[in-house]
């Protein structure tokens, strides 16, 4: 049985979500488990989709980012499932279909995967160059406060006897940040 799993990091990503389904469907994905949620928090359909597939199934996705947070967890994940007798399918990893139950594709798994990983972190050194380059320059002061420049507001409000709730709504801030303002005094 070929068990399609799909998913986009948030609700507004409909039509990713819908295209996901639509290409596990194409390559005949008899059940698809989905999802809309980050990959940093539980993913709960994948949980199920993990314990639903049984020995001589498949897992299919359009891509690995949409299965594994990093290197390391989709080779975590695919070792799970090739000892357990299932098979993973992955439509388009560098633009090539990867089936695990090949060696070769195994090993290009392994690989692609290696070089994606760098890639993120090569990206993410220059990121922190340019930044830093931008902070020498000046160019670059991070987040404008929203509070900090309110605080005169905010004490002033309070002294007149607006609770700090109140005040947060109408600033349209956090009540942490206006109970943190008031603190600083």
């Amino acid at each position: 049985m070929l068990i399609g799993y799909a998913r986009t990091s948030t609700a507004e990503q409909f039509a990713g979500l819908a295209a996901q389904e639509r290409d596990l469907r194409a390559a005949g994905a008899d059940k698809i488990f989905s999802e809309q949620v980050s990959s940093m928090v539980q993913r709960s359909s994948l949980k199920a989709c993990l314990e639903f597939v049984r020995e001589g199934d498949v897992l299919v996705v359009t891509k690995p980012d949409r299965l594994a947070r990093s290197t390391a967890e989709l080779l975590t994940i695919e070792f799970d499932l090739t000892k357990r007798g299932i098979g993973l399918v992955i439509l388009s990893m560098g633009g090539e279909r990867l089936d695990t139950r090949n060696p070769t594709s195994k090993l290009m798994l392994v690989i692609l995967s290696g070089v994606a990983a760098w890639e993120r972190e090569i990206m993410l050194e220059r990121q922190r160059e340019g930044i830093a380059k931008a902070k020498a320059d000046g160019k670059y002061k991070g987040r404008k406060p929203t509070v900090a420049v309110q605080v005169d507001t905010i004490r002033t409000m309070h002294a007149t006897g607006v609770k700090p709730a109140h005040i947060a709504r109408q600033l349209g801030v956090a009540r942490s940040s206006v109970y943190r303002m008031l603190e600083s005094v």
